[in-house]
């Protein structure tokens, strides 16, 4: 087709703008003065279009016609002797349709100059409310609210970044955004895009390369995986419904003196639908996060735990990682359904008096071609240098915690959790791989810091900083590391030199006391050391002892296959190993499972083995975990100085030959002491004496050798009185029975 029309511009950026490279597409599409004459001229970009008219918003009358100037879909027009700007639309007729559009680009930038200053110094904490896509209503010239989504990603050495989606055909010649060059951040605005229609973003690198289409980084949403497009979500806000929870948590931050007891759960194979039709391999038969909400809330509070804590929900596309390869941060997975869901999750958890944590994944992240890696053509999230930019073990990308934009990033996306799902904490996940520049590295597979040493001063910042914001904003949240070395002050205020945490995992006592319980009680007395050591430290931190789900895979075996002996002893050893922990200094953690001690290592493509309670002793474990937890919460001297070492005093920590544990724990002036006994052998003791400061009865609260929970049922008939007579240094003393492998829990009940 012959051109009928000259256009304006030059054939150099003619060809620009029909080839995607136009520099500055806002300069030359949409409405402008005209260069040389008096009035206006339009120009759009409309391939596949066979005629374009200019309508005034105002009128709905045609103002012109424009004329198309190249065979590639570049209309243009002037406006005769119009002088201002003003609200239109174009109407662009198709072989089959003609259809009314708003044109983007007459739309002046969204941006803030504050927003984009506080983003590049790295110090903005909710980033999230403008990057990404978000509705808005515009008005242009005095018109009316237009609807639309905004859209804005950070891709500095971009030479073009569009937006391509189903709303215009995935094509990137349609929607080319604006670049704001000192922050090197990407707008547009387009108008009328549908609810739920999917998006990604296509970027030229500096070499003018196209990179794969990328997800937003941003996203709130993205479609189920496979599938790995960004998608719209434009929802009305949601009510919640948890008031009194959030003003409670605020006033009232007890962790470090309350009741903490954790049930860690991933979601997609804590239970799953019973329907077979649902069972495919494109569609696993998830519990919905309503229906959860309707199972797991209730479980979770008749089995007394305090709060609930998910694997990572952010959304990911492989589920072999359960989570820790996340590349949308800021969108809870689909595979349960919508944000909104997820919120309704959190508010029945609050509603129902149960805390809800988060895994949060800043360590690293995946590949994948869609995700945020390479984003630009440039390691801009990540480092340009594989050793600070890769992961040796996980085979992933870690991010660069220097720089500014990144950082503004990650701590928006944890105050983002908080702020919008209401999360009571956040549990970070692999905080040692952040801290240390050597994690994992031989030597040369690494570089030191300015320092030369090996400490990640960035990372460091970065965690101080989500640290201290979190608790800033969000007075009551948890923020708890998964630190597995000696760093010291993880658990320390930031003022004070630590990282700003307020629990670590305590790792030390998991993997000596795992390491005791599974050797043969024959063996123990000569390593009795590795169920008393974790007392040498066990205050320098605020603990968290977790038995999470790392200990129950990748050949590992289950905690039951763990211990020593035949089915008797296992399980015996099991619910004794229970009650040392309940009673031990430090908040609780326990992987979903492991409270009905499921045989088999945990399977994420499958529901537990909840079949397993209809055996007798599967059951009374669950009912020791119940137990324990209900007495761990009703006994304050098991809770009250968990962090303090006036909390806790050994009574006997040297009886290795008989692998018997005594101690007592301690709450505030007032409160009645605990008295633990724990025996990690086979055989029974009558008339064992036990010296205490203390007279009046003991009354014995948990034997995990009762019957009740598969035991031998050797006890003490409910409890036992002091008698007034020194023993072992102490002013009274007890006489006790001991069952075999069995932990027994003691209120004393009055000091007569």
């Amino acid at each position: 087709m012959k051109n009928q029309f000259i256009s304006l511009l030059d054939k150099e950026e003619v060809s620009a703008l029909i080839g995607a490279k136009h520099q500055d597409v806002f300069s030359v599409l949409g409405m402008h003065k005209h260069p040389t004459e008096s009035g206006l001229i339009v120009r759009a970009l409309l391939p596949d279009a066979i005629s374009v008219e200019v309508i005034d918003s105002k009128s709905n009358r045609s103002i012109t016609k424009l004329t198309l100037v190249h065979e590639s879909g570049l209309f243009e027009g002037k406006l005769g002797r119009r002088r201002n700007v003003f609200n239109y639309h174009l109407r662009v007729s198709y072989k089959d349709s003609t259809i009314l559009v708003d044109d983007p680009y007459q739309y002046p930038s969204l941006l803030n100059d504050d927003d984009l200053y506080l983003f590049c110094e790295g110090t903005h904490e909710h980033a999230y409310q403008w990057m990404g896509a978000h509705k808005l209503e515009v008005a242009i010239a005095g018109a009316g609210g237009v609807g639309g989504i905004h859209f804005v990603i950070w891709a500095p050495d971009a030479t073009r970044v569009s937006v391509v989606g189903d709303f215009n055909f995935w094509d990137g010649r349609r929607h080319v955004m604006r670049k704001h060059l000192a922050a090197g951040v990407w707008e547009i605005f387009i108008p009328n895009v549908e609810e739920n229609s999917a998006y990604k973003y296509e970027i030229v690198d500096a070499n003018g390369h196209t990179q794969p289409l990328k997800a937003d980084p941003y996203a709130v949403s993205m479609q189920h995986p496979p599938e790995t497009a960004s998608k719209i979500v434009a929802t009305q806000p949601y009510q919640w419904h948890d008031k009194q929870w959030m003003e409670e948590r605020a006033s009232s931050s007890n962790h470090y003196n309350g009741p903490v007891s954790i049930y860690e759960v991933h979601l997609g194979s804590w239970r799953r639908v019973h329907h077979d039709e649902q069972n495919t391999a494109s569609k696993p038969n998830y519990l919905s996060y309503r229906e959860l909400a309707e199972q797991l809330i209730p479980y979770a509070l008749d089995m007394g735990f305090t709060h609930l804590q998910l694997m990572p929900v952010s959304e990911y596309p492989f589920d072999g990682s359960w989570g820790y390869q996340p590349v949308g941060l800021f969108a809870p997975t689909s595979r349960f359904g919508s944000a909104e869901d997820f919120k309704y999750f959190v508010d029945c958890c609050h509603q129902a008096g149960l805390g809800l944590l988060l895994d949060w994944v800043p360590g690293h992240f995946p590949t994948d071609a869609h995700g945020t890696g390479k984003l630009d053509g440039s390691c801009l999230y990540e480092h340009e240098d594989v050793r600070k930019g890769f992961h040796p073990d996980w085979k992933t990308l870690i991010y660069n915690y220097g720089r500014s934009e990144v950082q503004s990033y990650l701590i928006s996306n944890a105050i983002y959790w908080l702020d919008q799902f209401h999360i009571d904490g956040l549990r970070v996940d692999a905080v040692a791989s952040m801290l240390y520049l050597d994690y994992s590295r031989e030597e040369g597979e690494w570089l030191p810091n300015c320092h030369g040493g090996r400490e990640n001063l960035e990372a460091i910042e970065l965690l101080q900083q989500v640290n201290s914001r979190a608790y800033f904003n969000h007075p009551g949240v948890m923020m708890i590391a998964e630190e597995s070395t000696a760093w010291p002050g993880v658990s320390k205020p930031v003022d004070s030199g630590g990282l700003g945490f307020g629990f670590k995992w305590n790792m030390g006592w998991m993997n000596d006391t795992l390491s005791y319980m599974e050797r043969d009680p024959i063996h123990r007395s000569h390593h009795h050391s590795e169920m008393t050591f974790g007392l040498v430290y066990s205050f320098s931190e605020n603990f968290v002892l977790p038995l999470s789900h790392d200990e129950v895979v990748h050949g590992k075996g289950s905690l039951l296959n763990k211990m020593p002996g035949d089915d008797w002893q296992k399980f015996a050893n099991l619910r004794a190993y229970y009650g040392f922990m309940w009673t031990h200094p430090g908040k609780k953690l326990l992987f979903m499972g492991c409270e009905f001690a499921q045989r088999n290592e945990w399977n994420h493509d499958q529901s537990l083995d909840w079949h397993l309670l209809e055996n007798e002793n599967h059951k009374g474990v669950q009912q020791l975990i119940k137990d324990l937890n209900h007495t761990y919460r009703n006994i304050p001297a098991l809770y009250e100085l968990d962090c303090d070492c006036s909390g806790f005093q050994w009574l006997d920590s040297q009886n290795s030959e008989q692998s018997i544990l005594v101690y007592l724990r301690k709450g505030k002036q007032g409160t009645a002491p605990a008295l633990i006994v724990v025996n990690l052998t086979p055989t029974s003791y009558e008339n064992y004496c036990v010296g205490v400061a203390e007279g009046g009865f003991y009354r014995e609260c948990i034997n995990t050798d009762s019957a009740i929970y598969g035991g031998s049922d050797i006890g003490n008939n409910g409890g036992v009185f002091t008698q007034e007579q020194p023993y072992a240094g102490q002013s009274h003393q007890l006489t006790l029975s001991i069952p075999p492998l069995a932990t027994m829990i003691f209120e004393l009940q009055n000091n007569k």
